[in-house]
């Protein structure tokens, strides 16, 4: 996602955090973004998460950003896997709004029931489109658009092709969405 798109998620969170904020935060190696072939940086979903964590530790715990730094780089960036549980208390939904989401196929836990900081995002996402009026059967059309693409994505043997493809569609879904409102 884009800088603007991560600094939407990060908002409802973080009142104070800026672009410039978290271009700093990229420049003392707290993130790593990949660049496009243009030089404009993607975020992953974990960058964001890392962000999550850095923008936390210093308003929580007062840490500076060397300490912040340490504790990241001892810490695995695929390693997380979540409870049910953790999930929970991480988000603030209630077990039975997991379930409704579960139901509507807009949270699908992993092997053995676990959940990924994906998951995490995806629920504040949610959470704020939810806020800002989007309907249970909105999100359920998003969902549907995905399971479309990703169908067509699973076309494709290559994993490489697969990942940058993936990127591609989001960049253009992105583009197409504004060129239809600049039309309205």
């Amino acid at each position: 996602m884009s800088i603007g798109a991560v600094l939407a998620q990060l908002r409802p969170d973080f009142p104070d955090v800026t672009i410039s904020k978290i271009r700093f935060l990229e420049a003392e190696g707290l993130v790593r973004p990949a660049r496009t072939a243009s030089g404009y940086r993607q975020f992953s979903v974990a960058d964001v998460e890392r962000l999550r964590f850095v923008l936390s530790a210093q308003r929580d715990r007062y840490l500076p950003l060397k300490v912040i730094r340490e504790q990241l780089d001892t810490v695995p960036e695929d390693s997380t896997s979540l409870s049910r549980m953790d999930l929970l208390s991480q988000t603030g939904f209630s077990a039975e709004q997991l379930s409704q989401l579960e139901r509507d196929g807009l949270l699908r836990p992993g092997p053995a029931g676990r959940f990924t900081a994906e998951d995490i995002t995806a629920l504040r996402t949610i959470r704020t489109m939810t806020g800002l009026g989007v309907e249970r059967e909105h999100l359920r059309a998003v969902r549907a658009a995905a399971d479309h693409e990703v169908v067509l994505l699973k076309s494709f043997s290559d994993p490489e092709t697969v990942r940058e493809l993936a990127d591609l569609f989001t960049s253009l879904h992105t583009l197409l969405v504004r060129a239809g409102l600049r039309q309205s």
